[in-house]
């Protein structure tokens, strides 16, 4: 995650776990995307996208994953999409374009946990 300062507070108020939240803090979000890739770890991202997967048949992870969530209007960096193994939407009814990233957020990795 980027380093913003709203973040640690906002992470603060919002963590309802009995444990803090496994954040991890870069200055490059993209190259800490690679470097995790090249060790294996399957990176999720959740975008609109040709190729994208309905959220219903996303499969739980089964290893180390990574879910990359972008802003809520323009979505996830350019730079980053070309290092997302596979891409999962959340089918909407109505006109709405995307979900709040926290809701979208929560549901993919409810899902990839296998709970959903």
């Amino acid at each position: 995650m980027p380093r913003f300062p709203w973040v640690p507070e906002a992470l603060r108020r919002g963590n309802t776990l009995r444990r803090p939240a496994c954040v991890h803090w870069v200055h490059d979000p993209p190259g800490w995307l690679a470097r995790e890739r090249a060790a294996g770890t399957q990176v999720v991202g959740v975008e609109l996208a040709e190729e994208a997967v309905r959220l219903a048949d996303l499969p739980a992870a089964r290893g180390r994953t990574i879910a990359v969530l972008g802003h809520e209007q323009t979505g996830i960096p350019p730079e980053a999409l070309d290092l997302l193994d596979s891409v999962v939407e959340i089918p909407m009814v109505g006109t709405g374009a995307s979900l709040n990233v926290a809701v979208a957020g929560s549901l993919v990795l409810y899902k990839l946990a296998g709970l959903l």
